[in-house]
């Protein structure tokens, strides 16, 4: 029987596949993929609960921000964790991610190519996010919404948050970008709290070992319930 979590135990992470050589997960908001630099006691570190969780050492392939969600991979076996991360690496894999943003958007899909500086005195480099308009969401709020999907063509720093917002339409609950007070109004009027309503809503792989086609995706509740 598996162990309740305590004060002391985080809760188990939900497995969306699992085989001998990779595993994926629906990452919840607030985990970290890996430990941060400077740690803190608090910190949920997806890494270290999956190691706990499977009995098995686990390496990183890629990395989810902090408050996005949806369907994360990890490599079991070393080999195949470098095939895997050579795959992303080169946009071998599709990555699809959908958004409740704000406002509706005059096209029903657009390609936005703004260039992203991580930081300051960071290179420019480029950058593209493809666009589609999935709904159009008239919230009885009177908070014009909108469902996106967005698929990276490139892996920036904040892409998708920066490319939204550079596109003119703001992810509900996006404290970095879309601002502090507006996003806690917007979670008032839609009942959302905090929550970043952004979702890593699948990933598309070749498996590299039996050559098959791979597609795993999870959901978000929020997003689902404002989408209806």
């Amino acid at each position: 029987m598996p162990l309740l979590p305590t004060s002391s135990t985080p809760a188990p992470l939900q497995i969306l596949y699992q085989d001998q050589w990779m595993v994926a997960i629906h990452k919840p908001a607030g985990h970290l993929v890996h430990p941060a630099s400077t740690p803190q006691d608090e910190d949920l570190v997806a890494m270290k609960i999956l190691r706990d969780q499977i009995g098995e050492r686990v390496y990183s392939i890629h990395r989810l921000d902090r408050p996005t969600s949806g369907v994360l991979l990890f490599g079991i076996d070393r080999e195949v964790s470098k095939k895997l991360h050579h795959a992303f690496a080169h946009q071998n894999v599709t990555k699809t991610y959908w958004a409740i943003t704000k406002g509706h958007p005059t096209q029903p899909h657009w390609i936005c190519n703004a260039p992203i500086q991580k930081e300051e005195n960071a290179p420019i480099r480029e950058a593209e996010t493809a666009f589609q308009v999935l709904k159009k969401i008239h919230h009885p709020s009177g908070v014009p919404l909108s469902l996106i999907e967005a698929i990276p063509h490139t892996g920036r720093f904040h892409q998708i948050r920066r490319h939204l917002l550079h596109s003119g339409y703001p992810i509900i609950g996006d404290y970095r970008y879309a601002g502090i007070e507006e996003s806690n109004n917007n979670g008032e009027l839609l009942g959302t709290g905090t929550a970043m309503l952004l979702l890593a809503k699948s990933l598309q792989l070749i498996h590299p070992i039996n050559g098959e086609t791979i597609h795993i995706q999870t959901q978000h509740p929020l997003i689902e319930m404002l989408s209806k």
